[in-house]
């Protein structure tokens, strides 16, 4: 069964004021994807503090003056 056969048969059935919702989220989204454009998908990603402990390794001379900005300094 293809997505539009089975969005037909749950929107037929549906009473007409949960008809009315369905048509006011499917112009939503065609006002949020323009052009039929295909939602992008986020990626999950840990967050809070030190869930990036051990991943990031920074140079001993981080904090070292670089030599292409020491006429400025």
């Amino acid at each position: 069964m293809n997505t539009e056969l089975a969005l037909w048969q749950v929107m037929i059935s549906l009473p007409e004021s949960l008809k009315t919702e369905l048509l006011h989220y499917a112009e939503y989204l065609q006002e949020k994807y323009p052009n039929n454009q295909q939602p992008q998908k986020k990626i999950e990603t840990a967050q809070g503090y030190g869930s990036w402990a051990g991943q990031i390794i920074m140079s001993d001379d981080f904090d070292e003056p670089l030599e292409d900005l020491a006429e400025y300094m």
